[in-house]
């Protein structure tokens, strides 16, 4: 090879070898640039790495803290709740699900007396073992065996019940075991020696006092008797002598004697029956009876002592209420006597009412009776009120010492109540009379039910001539209920304004009879008359055509009735079924019906369906005064017990809010207002309709109501009561 060539050879491998070397160096380039981007991130994420182990370094030694101070607060908890049980004196021990014992206080560990064996560890059934084998538990009637067989049992349940052990000294110990989800138990020993010694000691007086009262009964009741005999002679003798002749002191004397004799006899009667109940030998003889005659008997004996004090003794059964009833006669005639009795003996002016209602469940032949005694006497302070049906109680007062008694009456009252399976109570105001009233489930006779008065067809308005009192809104409560219109009247002259109207019965209070008489009589005015007096056999007017009978103030149903059916009314003239005449531009009558009761409201609604009227019902009393309002209505049925607002606020608010025009307001009440129709008037009722009600007396209501510029309702059907 020439030199040429080599040269030429050589420098073209110089030249590959300078561009491999560039290449080399291009390669060793970006693997120094990827290896620096490399080492870069590599080291930014040792940093980020150092960051997290700090953080993770710092949270350690939070918790570590944390733990440490909740660690702290364990500790205390235990310690504070350790030092609690060791410082009861009941025991207290804590054992694993397999009964071994984790631990105990002192007081759980003192009946033990420092027994080695018993502490952390030990078994239950190692304690049982114990408490027999070293006398520390008295097992009574059972065998050691037995006993510690009977308790393990029991610790095996899971509700162990409680059990009370005596230990050797005579202490008791009511052991109350609980066992936990995981099986581990609690166990209390409750320390009741002394509550046991005090059940002992409290049976053991109840036992003395159990026997000291019997013995009181028994000597009571033989002293009663005893004394009883002698007495008998004395009135008797008294009696007799009362017949002799005797001027004026010696007959006083006698009566005198006569009196305190049956005044002590009374007495003796009281702790007799009191020593009965106390012993439990007063038994009651069931047997059919007329409750409404019973308690007109008993009225008819305290009739003398009220009209010596002019008191008005009075009775308001209800009409539609049965009077045949199975019971004890005798002890309900007692009952009644003593709170009449009382009433009259604490009432000086004014009146003692008896009401007498309830409700008739005739499917099971039962009656929930309500007997009431109301007086208007000299009541009973508030802080007596509780006390005055307990033994020998009476309110000492200056007002009261003039009045005698044992104190008893109204305790045995109570108690042959409670007897009878009823319940008794009172309300009184100290100055404003009393209420005492009892409730009784009574067993009604085969042939006893809800008495069916029909009134004589002609019989649609009575005036009743009488001052106002309790006795004139009885009388007119019960008239009404027949379906007769009723008018009172204070006077004579205000009755005769009325004959020029259709009047069909006057009844006429005694005091006002002679005047009323003597007026209709001078007027040539024919019209039945009914006198009531007080004394009734005693009155005399037979000689006055038109006085049909003589009755009681207050006459019983059967009487009134009676008497009714034999008066033959004069026969009002025919009336038309025709509408009345109307004004051409009339509009018809509006009525509101307040009443809560959508039985009610049907009844209501298809009383009047004949009328030509429109009738809205409210169904409550912010209702009604709200439709009263919107409506302007021409006359308001008003039901009394409503919910929101009753009746009587209602018809006060109306009141308030209708100006100078005087709306007429009829209550509806599903009974006789307690202390007459006061409550109802006083809050601006017009006139009340007691329930069940009447279509007759309803339809009386709406054409009273009545306004001629109005178009007129049908014309009322007769006898339609």
């Amino acid at each position: 090879m020439s030199l040429a060539s080599k040269l030429t050879e050589e420098r073209r491998n110089r030249l590959a070898a300078e561009r491999l070397l560039e290449l080399k160096q291009a390669e060793l380039f970006a693997a120094n640039r990827k290896l620096g981007t490399r080492a870069q991130q590599l080291s930014e994420e040792i940093v980020e790495t150092r960051a997290q182990v700090e953080t993770i370094r710092g949270e350690n030694l939070r918790v570590k803290s944390d733990l440490s101070a909740a660690n702290q607060k364990i500790a205390i908890a235990e310690r504070r709740l350790w030092h609690s049980i060791e410082t009861i004196n009941d025991g207290f021990a804590f054992f694993n699900a397999d009964n071994e014992m984790i631990m105990a206080n002192r007081a759980y560990m003192r009946i033990f007396d420092g027994l080695e064996v018993i502490g952390p560890g030990v078994n239950y059934v190692t304690i049982l073992q114990m408490l027999t084998d070293e006398g520390i538990v008295n097992t009574g009637d059972m065998g050691p065996a037995e006993w510690r067989n009977m308790m393990a049992e029991r610790i095996q349940q899971e509700m162990p019940e409680p059990i009370t052990i005596q230990l050797w000294n005579r202490g008791y110990i009511k052991l109350i075991d609980q066992r936990g989800p995981e099986g581990d138990m609690v166990s209390l020993g409750l320390d009741i020696t002394e509550t046991v010694k005090y059940e002992k000691d409290l049976k053991e007086a109840r036992a003395i006092a159990e026997g000291a009262n019997r013995a009181k009964s028994a000597f009571l009741a033989n002293m009663s008797h005893e004394i009883r005999t002698p007495m008998n002679g004395v009135i008797g003798m008294a009696e007799l002598l009362q017949d002799s002749a005797l001027d004026d002191e010696q007959h006083l004397f006698v009566q005198t004697i006569k009196n305190s004799g049956e005044a002590l006899l009374v007495i003796i009667n009281d702790v007799l029956d009191y020593s009965k109940i106390e012993a439990n030998k007063l038994e009651l003889h069931n047997a059919p009876f007329d409750l409404e005659r019973a308690i007109l008997e008993v009225l008819m004996l305290l009739q003398s002592n009220a009209h010596n004090k002019g008191l008005s003794l009075l009775m308001d059964y209800d009409m539609f209420l049965p009077t045949q009833m199975i019971g004890d006669a005798g002890r309900l005639r007692q009952v009644m006597t003593n709170l009449i009795g009382n009433a009259v003996k604490f009432t000086t002016k004014g009146h003692v009412l008896v009401r007498v209602t309830g409700v008739t469940d005739t499917q099971n032949q039962r009656l929930r009776l309500h007997v009431s005694i109301e007086d208007t006497g000299i009541g009973i302070p508030a802080d007596m009120v509780d006390h005055i049906f307990g033994e020998f109680n009476q309110v000492e007062n200056e007002r009261n010492r003039q009045f005698d008694g044992t104190g008893l009456g109204l305790a045995i009252s109570q108690r042959l109540v409670e007897l009878m399976g009823g319940q008794i109570w009172v309300t009184s105001e100290d100055g404003a009379g009393s209420c005492f009233g009892f409730r009784l489930d009574m067993a009604l006779t085969d042939n006893s039910n809800p008495p069916v008065w029909s009134r004589p067809p002609a019989l649609r308005h009575t005036v009743v001539v009488a001052p106002p009192n309790i006795n004139r809104s009885v009388i007119e409560r019960q008239i009404t209920q027949l379906g007769s219109r009723v008018t009172l009247c204070d006077t004579a002259t205000e009755a005769l304004a009325l004959l020029a109207g259709q009047v069909d019965l006057l009844l006429v209070q005694e005091n006002e009879a002679r005047d009323t008489l003597t007026q209709l009589d001078a007027q040539g005015v024919d019209v039945p008359v009914i006198i009531l007096s007080l004394t009734p056999e005693t009155a005399l007017y037979h000689h006055w055509d038109m006085v049909k009978g003589v009755l009681h103030d207050l006459p019983a149903r059967q009487d009134l009735m009676a008497l009714l059916s034999e008066i033959e009314f004069a026969v009002p003239p025919e009336r038309s079924d025709a509408p009345l005449s109307q004004p051409e531009n009339g509009r018809r009558m509006r009525i509101l019906a307040a009443e809560d009761n959508k039985t009610n409201q049907l009844v209501f609604r298809k009383m009047i369906k004949s009328l030509n009227v429109n009738l809205t019902f409210a169904n409550n009393g912010e209702e009604a005064v709200a439709l009263f309002q919107a409506l302007h209505p021409d006359l308001v049925f008003m039901d009394i017990s409503m919910p929101k607002m009753d009746g009587k606020d209602a018809t006060l608010a109306i009141r308030r809010s209708e100006g100078d025009r005087h709306t007429p307001i009829v209550a509806l009440t599903a009974h006789a207002m307690e202390g007459d129709d006061t409550d109802i008037l006083a809050s601006g009722l017009d006139h009340y309709l007691t329930k069940p009600l009447r279509k007759q007396l309803i339809f009386d209501q709406i054409e009273k109501a009545f306004d001629p510029d109005e178009m007129a309702p049908l014309a009322l059907p007769q006898g339609d009561g």
